[in-house]
């Protein structure tokens, strides 16, 4: 196939691949350092070799179902800038429904709540908290080096200190207790129809495996040893999780177990207070 030299060709070649125009323009403006307004006034001039190889490249890898912020390297997350890898989940806007609950608790939680985010990834949860909370003190655990490695990055680049723990779960926490535990765990079920699609991300942060939800069992078998009294538990879950994980939460002797809804309306965070 003849390869267009111009930015406006470009755009309309990634279309006819399935891209949308958005993400068209967000690969364009990504690798070629140019805004959106800079491009509609240049659209028709030549390009560079480079930057149309490197162009193309990004397309083939966006129409073959890779995730836009693993092309380009990062995501935004409640006001964030995220470099992502695919060595984490790409953080989303779902997610973000967690870090705004988690707000709300944090007032009653005394000046300098400890936090602990269990499974942490990219950092995403951790670092929103510790950015929208500064007197908190921050822990973060992930079982992945590779991870963990990502998240570390994205701590020190935002100037935001987080304590970075290589853990599975509660194991590095030991004697430790938490005012506010959070945490956005795999939770697929293995025989989920929605998995194969997600075959670009980590499948270890995607499903414990069975039903999705040995992880929050697994938590709340240490919430009793590592939440302060008063403290929160809060989880993100699937969209269609919310009375298997609040059966859980109750199960565990927490109270005032509720769950919120999603920018889409489903009830997609749960959780439940020490008493």
């Amino acid at each position: 196939m003849t390869r267009p030299r111009t930015a406006d060709g470009l755009l309309h070649h990634a279309r006819a691949l399935g891209l949308d125009r958005w993400e068209a323009q967000r690969l364009l403006e990504h690798l070629s350092g140019h805004n959106r307004t800079w491009w509609v006034m240049h659209g028709d001039e030549p390009l560079a070799e480079a930057l149309i190889d490197a162009f193309w490249h990004a397309c083939q890898r966006r129409s073959a179902g890779e995730p836009l912020a693993y092309v380009v390297g990062e995501q935004e997350f409640h006001g964030l800038t995220l470099q992502v890898t695919p060595a984490v989940l790409v953080p989303r806007p779902d997610t973000e429904t967690l870090v705004d609950w988690a707000l709300t608790c944090l007032p009653a939680l005394g000046p300098r709540p400890r936090i602990v985010d269990l499974g942490t990834g990219s950092g995403a949860i951790a670092l929103a908290l510790r950015h929208r909370w500064p007197s908190a003190e921050v822990v973060a655990v992930d079982i992945s080096a590779e991870a963990l490695a990502v998240a570390q990055g994205n701590g020190a680049r935002l100037g935001l200190p987080v304590d970075w723990r290589l853990s599975h779960w509660w194991d590095a926490l030991a004697g430790e207790r938490f005012d506010l535990i959070v945490s956005n765990p795999p939770y697929i079920a293995e025989d989920d129809p929605h998995l194969p699609g997600l075959r670009h991300e980590p499948l270890g942060a995607l499903t414990p495996g069975g039903d999705g939800l040995d992880a929050y069992r697994h938590i709340l078998a240490g919430v009793g040893e590592h939440l302060a009294p008063g403290g929160w538990v809060l989880f993100e879950h699937g969209w269609d999780q919310a009375p298997a994980v609040q059966t859980l939460l109750t199960q565990a002797s927490l109270r005032n177990v509720q769950s919120r809804a999603d920018l889409a309306g489903h009830l997609r965070c749960s959780g439940g207070q020490n008493p």
